[in-house]
């Protein structure tokens, strides 16, 4: 049985545990081994949040595959900064490639738009989004994103790679701010 757990000052309550967490991971990995049959596409893990999300999700591809990692940040506590850093840039040559990006949450969009023009710029073959969680009622970006895992409610969440000011990565499931 989950419990409410506190994180730093704040307090959180179950939303998603892992069981659901990997059985949806599971139907997108199903959905890219058929939309890449034959390809091989090159996944782009936005760190820090995405790595659970990124490696359930290539225990279960089928495809061949590749992976490289990339640092974008713009949260500062519960609330984005409103500035976008890159600290582990893009090192890759993704020209001619079909390209993925696993991110694990959009909410107003500002992370993942800054860095499209970045990955436009060298020209893919195709670029198609991946995201475990997206907050639509908090999105002001417009992003196009090619599978959602779940749509979730404006609210904070922690677990599952997700942090508070760095801590509660490592929960198996996933918490929403009480």
């Amino acid at each position: 049985m989950l419990t409410t757990i506190q994180v730093h000052d704040k307090y959180f309550v179950p939303y998603l545990t892992s069981e659901e967490i990997v059985d949806k991971v599971k139907e997108l990995a199903e959905k890219l081994n058929k939309d890449y049959e034959g390809k091989r596409p090159l996944f782009i893990s936005v760190l820090n949040g995405s790595f659970m999300f990124s490696a359930d999700l290539f225990k279960y591809l089928t495809i061949e595959a590749e992976i490289c990692f990339i640092k974008l940040a713009s949260y500062k506590g519960t609330k984005s900064s409103g500035h976008v850093i890159t600290a582990i840039g893009l090192d890759t040559d993704i020209t001619n490639r079909d390209i993925i990006i696993l991110e694990d949450i959009i909410d107003t969009g500002k992370t993942i738009n800054q860095f499209l023009p970045q990955v436009y710029n060298q020209q893919p073959s195709s670029l198609k989004i991946a995201v475990l969680l997206h907050k639509p009622e908090a999105t002001v970006f417009p992003i196009h994103i090619d599978y959602i895992c779940f749509t979730i409610p404006n609210k904070f969440v922690v677990g599952y790679g997700l942090d508070y000011d760095g801590l509660g990565r490592n929960l198996a499931h996933l918490y929403q701010l009480k």
